[in-house]
């Protein structure tokens, strides 16, 4: 019996996208079933993550006009991992394949994944880029910076891959045992620990629109993907604290020494010990602490992640 396959899309404000990419993954997803690799009720599921324009009535048109296609509408926006997991937990097939929706990614690649699975019985594959050359010198030298901080933190991740994957329906519903509302998936999924493989690509430039990841957002994914899966930035407040108080006790002994020999300045030490060493690493210490006393504070109250406002 031939796969269901899901094609999960996030969508945020895509109203110029969506004409151009909601054929292509229809057409992809037809060349599939033609080529007798997933069923014939395999369909796209694109996730309107609360746009202000009119990218939900683009979704609802093509879903009637195609039952290749499909669409949930959330009440309001959650951001792209929310959007990401809110597909994901609708999407009714044996396998989901999660990828944006401004054909950076490659459709085309959807082959390859299906393929890998089928063969060698991978239950999550892995979209990961051959190459960076499409993007700016800054991003790819802060993507590869990135990359190795996770590494030190003891963060698992996908070398130079973000969201676009496919998981088995067992991979999904382990997934879905993930209850934290603090997402970053590209830690999460590595976590399941099931068969896994990758798959080499070509990333494009985006088909049309705006880029919904500016430098800001991409650095708050960044900084939860570290905070939300590593405590090793409090263990190195610790260490960090013994090498200040080491710091602070040379430094004192110097001043003692310097005041025997009649040439330090009165309130020098004091004042360089006080501000120096401790006023900026305890604001850092208690601001990092705080950022996980505030993700605690979150996860306790169980609040869902997202409503369905619409589905088509």
């Amino acid at each position: 019996m031939l796969p269901r396959l899901v094609v999960v899309v996030p969508c945020y404000n895509e109203q110029e996208v969506i004409p151009v990419s909601g054929p292509v993954f229809i057409d992809a997803i037809s060349e599939l079933v033609e080529k007798g690799l997933v069923s014939d009720d395999s369909y796209a599921l694109l996730v309107d993550d609360g746009s202000r324009d009119e990218t939900w009535s683009l979704i609802a048109q093509l879903a009637a006009s195609s039952s290749r296609v499909q669409g949930v509408k959330l009440s309001r926006n959650r951001g792209h991992q929310i959007a990401v997991y809110a597909g994901i937990a609708n999407a009714q097939g044996d396998l989901v394949v999660t990828i944006d929706a401004d054909l950076q990614d490659d459709p085309a690649v959807i082959e390859l994944m299906v393929r890998r699975h089928l063969k060698d019985g991978c239950d999550v594959v892995y979209g990961v880029r051959a190459d960076r050359e499409t993007d700016t010198v800054f991003k790819r030298t802060t993507a590869e910076w990135y990359y190795k901080l996770l590494k030190k933190m003891g963060v698992e991740v996908v070398h130079n891959h973000a969201d676009f994957r496919l998981m088995s329906r067992r991979a999904v519903d382990s997934f879905l045992e993930y209850k934290e509302v603090n997402l970053f998936l590209r830690g999460l999924v590595p976590m399941l620990g099931y068969k896994s493989g990758i798959v080499e690509y070509s990333r494009s430039e985006r088909s049309a629109g705006e880029s919904k990841y500016p430098l800001a957002k991409m650095l708050s994914l960044a900084w939860e993907g570290i905070t939300s899966l590593s405590i090793r930035p409090l263990r190195f407040i610790t260490a960090l604290g013994v090498v200040i108080s080491m710091l602070a006790f040379a430094t004192s002994i110097f001043a003692f020494g310097a005041a025997i020999a009649g040439v330090s300045v009165e309130g020098w030490a004091s004042v360089i010990i006080a501000i120096t060493f401790f006023g900026g690493v305890q604001l850092f210490a208690l601001g990092l602490i705080g950022e996980y006393i505030g993700k605690l504070y979150l996860e306790a109250k169980h609040r869902p992640k997202y409503f369905v406002e619409e589905r088509t």
